[in-house]
């Protein structure tokens, strides 16, 4: 073999190797930079899925407060800590049923001895006035009474109608003689409002709609007296 001939498969050999060490380089660098974003997409991943994570844990922690807090709201009210509310002692309330007229000490009455027909009150909004005696086995039963005179604001009275025709154990009327334009009723409890927008209406209705005030829980609001 010539001279010449070796230095040309030396040169050959000299760029395979060349080559060789080109392409690992390449490789590596790419499996390096694959690497890389392998690593930024998981970092990537791992930051999202902690993000949202940490907005559901948020979003549970703000649904536990809300919660808690129209709990105790619930709680105070069944408590009878509404403002402004009357209370007046269960006990002593009795709860005969007779037929010659009976006297009650406030009006609109909240208990006592009563009629053996309730009122319905299945959210009856009545249009003249009702018999306490019918009324008040209604209450007996659980529903909350909204009165009203001839002084109250004819806006307030039709959205009072409103919530009454949507909620069952509850009745309306107008009553002549008691102390304030609107008041609310239930067995043992009374209060006076401001007008619909009051926000102790709402309290009221959730304390004692069949609330535990009642009586005779679960008794029928149907099939008794109807409009007069």
């Amino acid at each position: 073999m010539s001279h010449e001939s070796h230095d040309r498969r030396t040169r050959i050999e000299q760029m395979r190797n060349a080559d060789r060490t080109r392409d690992r380089r390449n490789r590596v660098a790419a499996i390096s930079i694959g690497a890389v974003v392998v690593a930024g997409l998981v970092a990537f991943g791992s930051y999202t899925l902690l993000d949202r994570s940490e907005a559901s844990a948020d979003q549970k922690s703000a649904d536990v407060k809300a919660s808690e807090q129209a709990g105790a709201e619930g709680k105070d009210a069944a408590d009878g800590a509404i403002e402004g509310e009357k209370t007046w002692d269960a006990k002593k309330l009795t709860r005969n049923h007779v037929t010659k007229t009976v006297t009650y000490p406030m009006k609109p009455p909240v208990g006592g001895d009563h009629n053996p027909v309730w009122m319905n009150c299945d959210g009856e909004v009545y249009k003249k006035a009702i018999p306490d005696m019918n009324a008040v086995h209604a209450l007996e039963h659980g529903s909350v009474w909204v009165t009203y005179t001839d002084e109250a604001p004819a806006a307030d009275v039709a959205r009072l109608a409103e919530r009454v025709g949507k909620t069952p154990y509850s009745l309306m009327s107008p009553y002549k003689d008691q102390a304030a334009p609107i008041m609310l009723s239930a067995w043992g409890k009374q209060l006076t409002v401001d007008g619909a927008d009051d926000p102790r209406v709402a309290q009221f209705f959730s304390a004692y709609v069949q609330g535990p005030q009642t009586p005779e829980p679960g008794a029928s609001c149907t099939g008794g007296l109807e409009a007069p």
